[in-house]
């Protein structure tokens, strides 16, 4: 398991140990985009999304109602109909009949169409509907300009989750990992990639042919941090994805590792062993000013804030083995938070500041767990093997972390009480630290 190499490696000082344990055997190219539900809710709300009309100077343009029903089928909060089920194919108010689609057993309807396109950019107009109410809860429209099709169709997904859920959707967002090739071989490559929460469009920031790791979102969206061995030792890299423009933060002696943004964006957690052993540091981004959280003889890492940014928790293996560790940042009092197995590590909080989610050891098996922070209530979100580098969605809904399949490394997606899962396969490659990005938005709405 990674994580247990990381204590290893934080004691030998040897980080390469983390991109070579699970080296897979590469075949065929193998496409980002296919999502498989392993499981779902017993009794999820019945929707239907019906595809929208498309005026001819805009034949080029995908299929919205696509690319909605897949998000709200993976959110696990939605059955959406398919269209050769659908009664009548309406596109505007005048053309719905709610007693066909209450035949259908439908609770909610979208419709919509995509207009315009000659002398301005193209609207897409789209309304929701209470069918057993007979009231429409939504109509909006959106201005789009030709390469930004999904991004529309993800914004409408996030409004057609919220008005019906309540929560705020998360479709919109993106995912962040690593992509390592050819491991094991002296064309051996690392990537820094992005991609949708769906897993497409695809696209790399940064390549390199030394190792890359521990990848951090700020929380305007808008920089990545993580840690490179580019040459040849390990140093902490602020990227501006917008630019592409890097720089190098922290190089100090022996460990620079686990950069992780504070809620305000203003400070950067971290792992330096400058000192001489693996502490919690916190840097100030203005100024690079450090400051020591904590003071122990053992090995503690892997820091995650706390909501309000007054607390950090960490991994340590000062009881002698790796548990999850609090430190409050006003009065430094440290505190133990897991006491059930031999091995907790890589602890995230959710946004409520409630609970949390961690890799977990039980029966010899490395599992995502959550935790309430007072320890009463404890499950095992996850059923595959070798889990690992657990990021949870901004709205708290679901988790993205790495696993395993046939010795290669992949990612898979669970929700917060373990009921739904999916999995999006990798490019061709060993796909390792994913990143669940915050919201991001858009200016795409009309008047």
């Amino acid at each position: 398991m990674r994580y247990l190499e990381v204590f290893i490696f934080f004691k030998l000082m040897f980080f390469l140990a983390l991109f070579f344990a699970f080296a897979p055997k590469i075949s065929a190219a193998e496409s980002l985009g296919t999502i498989i539900i392993d499981a779902g809710y017993d009794k999820r709300t019945s929707i239907a999304i019906v595809p929208f009309s498309i005026e001819r100077s805009l034949d080029n343009a995908p299929e919205i109602a696509d690319i909605i029903n897949f998000d709200l089928a993976r959110s696990g909060y939605f059955q959406p109909l398919g269209a050769d089920s659908m009664l009548s194919l309406p596109t505007v108010a005048e053309q719905v009949f709610f007693r066909d689609w209450r035949i259908l057993g439908i609770e909610y309807l979208v419709i919509g169409r995509i207009v315009g396109g000659l002398f301005s950019d193209p609207r897409v107009i789209y309304e929701v509907y209470d069918v057993y109410n007979e009231r429409r809860m939504l109509s909006k429209e959106i201005f789009v300009s030709e390469s930004r099709w999904r991004d529309v169709a993800h914004s409408i997904s996030d409004q057609v989750f919220e008005v019906i859920t309540g929560i705020k959707g998360a479709f919109s967002t993106q995912l962040a990992y690593i992509l390592a090739v050819n491991l094991g071989s002296p064309s051996a490559r690392y990537m820094l990639e992005l991609a949708d929460s769906d897993g497409q469009g695809s696209r790399t920031l940064f390549s390199s042919n030394q190792p890359l790791m521990s990848v951090s979102w700020s929380p305007d969206g808008k920089r990545i941090a993580y840690v490179s061995f580019e040459n040849g030792r390990p140093g902490i890299i602020l990227q501006n994805i917008a630019t592409g423009s890097r720089k190098r933060i922290a190089q100090f002696k022996g460990i620079n590792g686990s950069p992780v943004f504070s809620p305000d964006g203003e400070k950067l957690a971290m792992v330096l062993s400058r000192d001489g052993n693996p502490e919690i540091y916190v840097m100030s981004l203005s100024d690079g000013r450090l400051r020591r959280i904590t003071r122990h003889h053992a090995i503690d890492t892997e820091p995650s804030w706390a909501p309000e940014g007054d607390q950090i928790i960490f991994t340590s293996d000062r009881g002698g083995q790796p548990q999850i560790y609090q430190v409050d940042l006003n009065t430094n009092y440290v505190e133990r938070l897991t006491f059930r197995g031999s091995y907790n590590a890589r602890p995230r909080l959710l946004p409520s500041g409630k609970d949390m989610v961690y890799v977990h050891r039980a029966n010899g098996l490395f599992h995502i767990a959550k935790q309430s922070l007072d320890g009463q209530s404890f499950h095992i979100l996850t059923e595959t093997t070798l889990d690992e580098s657990p990021s949870i969605a901004p709205n708290g809904t679901m988790l993205i972390y790495a696993t395993q399949d046939a010795g290669r490394g992949i990612l898979s997606v669970v929700s917060m009480d373990g009921r739904v899962k999916y999995r999006l396969p990798y490019i061709s490659g060993d796909v390792r630290e994913p990143a669940w990005s915050p919201y991001r938005d858009f200016l795409l709405e009309g008047q």
